[in-house]
């Protein structure tokens, strides 16, 4: 799957006005697998200790990252998500939170770097009127300069090595999801 095909298929979910974020889980599945064939991304994984992120990324059996995933266009930086977001941060090591559009990479609970591959956008028809009502039509609208990046971003993460946990106390620390 292409970056712009899994575009094409998250904007014809999201122009029904029926999706939501569960709706556009298999399709980044997808995304993430063509870039990374190497790599298996489940979906729903089990739980760990610090909660239930929505992917795992294994290598050989070996989780290398986490995906969150929320609905398209919700706020990442959204105060309710914080008790969430910072326990994720806190106990796993390689993570990324995203709205299907905007990813958002962390390493050892800091951020790294953030990049979108598309917008919402309110558009006028290709006739030059706008749709019912009078309203412009709001859908998904690719940001192509930055799918190489994107591409790059996901590489990297998925080459994260795990880190060895050299105390115990460290050990409990992880499992808990606590910061150090």
């Amino acid at each position: 799957m292409t970056i712009q095909h899994y575009l094409t298929k998250i904007n014809t979910l999201y122009l029904t006005g029926n999706a939501r974020e569960h709706s556009y889980r298999g399709d980044l599945q997808n995304l993430i697998m063509a870039i990374l064939p190497d790599i298996l991304v489940t979906n729903e994984p089990a739980r760990v200790d610090c909660g239930a992120p929505d992917y795992v990324l294994t290598r050989k059996d070996v989780p290398i990252g986490y995906i969150e995933a929320k609905d398209i266009g919700v706020d990442l930086k959204d105060k309710k998500l914080k008790e969430q977001f910072d326990r994720y941060k806190s106990g796993l090591t390689n993570l990324i939170f995203t709205d299907y559009m905007d990813f958002h990479f962390y390493k050892g609970g800091e951020f790294v770097t953030k990049i979108a591959i598309t917008r919402v956008e309110k558009t006028t028809p290709p006739d030059g009127h706008p749709s019912k009502g009078g309203e412009l039509k709001t859908e998904i609208v690719p940001i192509p300069e930055n799918f190489e990046q994107f591409v790059l971003l996901i590489k990297n993460f998925a080459q994260t090595v795990s880190q060895t946990i050299k105390s115990p106390t460290k050990l409990a620390q992880m499992m808990a999801g606590k910061p150090n």
